[in-house]
């Protein structure tokens, strides 16, 4: 492959996409514990909250891609295995199937993590003069953030 020369170190490349690591494996684990929610809620919210749930995979699933596409750009491999991504992830895994308030409360905690990865993320960018990692990262956050809100607000 052709030396990548964008304007930002080797190093500072390599530092970025380690923390987009991170924000694909928040990100992706995040996107698999909505898909299976969205599977299997029940109850009387089921179908406000399966309807919900898949706005929020469909949205995610774009997202993963978008950030494998920026660690790729960086010039490093993205992850692509669950065994990756659980090592990476700092999203646990559930067991069993949830309540669905329960489900609404995991997926609250799931995006503020996910919100609090991607502040790190944010801010080795920034360090390295990197406005599209910035930018790319920036988006998510305002994404996760909201979306906590609104899962917190059909809590009672």
């Amino acid at each position: 492959m052709i030396k990548i020369d964008i304007g930002i170190a080797e190093q500072d490349r390599i530092n970025v996409a380690e923390g987009l690591k991170k924000l694909l494996a928040d990100s992706y684990t995040l996107y698999l514990q909505t898909h299976n929610f969205h599977w299997n809620v029940t109850g009387p919210q089921f179908r406000e909250l399966h309807l919900m749930f898949e706005e929020h995979y469909t949205e995610l699933a774009t997202a993963v891609d978008v950030i494998a596409e920026r660690i790729r750009t960086l010039g490093v491999a993205a992850p692509g295995t669950y065994k990756a991504f659980a090592a990476l992830s700092s999203i646990e895994e559930v067991e069993g199937v949830p309540a669905a308030e329960k489900m609404v409360e995991l997926l609250t905690h799931g995006h503020e993590k996910v919100v609090k990865t991607a502040r790190l993320v944010l801010k080795t960018a920034q360090e390295a003069g990197d406005e599209s990692t910035t930018s790319l990262v920036s988006d998510r956050m305002r994404v996760h953030e909201k979306t906590a809100w609104m899962l917190r607000a059909t809590l009672r």
